[in-house]
């Protein structure tokens, strides 16, 4: 028993099937080989130094840390990106985003120097008063650091009314 069929046509169609899903195995391989080289990894501070090899290009993010921005010189400086857990000490020359201080989340895209240094090449800071990226989010979350949604409101100890920052 043959499984290529007799008739012509079917012969035919068969050999057409095979070919065009050939050539589709070709190219979804060669897709997924060119987005291997432009994946970016995401890691907190507590998992950069054991997931992120120095040299491979990944996004570190978390909270910079209190009083750690330092300038370097002019358009550099270096700060520390923390999870409460671990700290990582990152190198930047370029222009800060205006939203960029102290406390604040940011996510740092670079790469790690063998000597656990973090080398970037953009960094990237929240957009408003409540945005803090999802990868961010998670590692404060996993630390136990994220505060949620109204973390910035308190209550006042004379009058018990709720205080915003935004005066209301």
């Amino acid at each position: 028993m043959s499984l290529w069929p007799k008739g012509r046509k079917a012969r035919r169609r068969l050999t057409i099937i095979m070919v065009v899903g050939a050539a589709l195995a070709v190219a979804v391989g060669l897709a997924l080989s060119a987005l291997r080289d432009t994946v970016v990894f995401f890691y907190g501070p507590s998992e950069i130094a054991e997931k992120a090899t120095p040299g491979q290009t990944v996004r570190l993010g978390g909270l910079v840390a209190m009083g750690s921005v330092e300038e370097l010189g002019p358009q550099a400086v270096r700060f520390v990106v923390t999870d409460q857990a671990q700290t990582v000490p990152v190198e930047y020359v370029g222009t800060l985003p205006d939203l960029f201080r102290e406390g604040q989340g940011v996510v740092a895209e670079g790469q790690l120097t063998p000597e656990g240094l973090f080398k970037a090449k953009t960094i990237l800071a929240k957009h408003d008063e409540t945005y803090m990226p999802r990868e961010v989010k998670k590692a404060l979350e996993a630390s136990g650091e994220w505060r949620g949604e109204g973390a910035e409101t308190s209550v006042l100890p004379t009058t018990g009314k709720a205080n915003h920052e935004d005066g209301s």
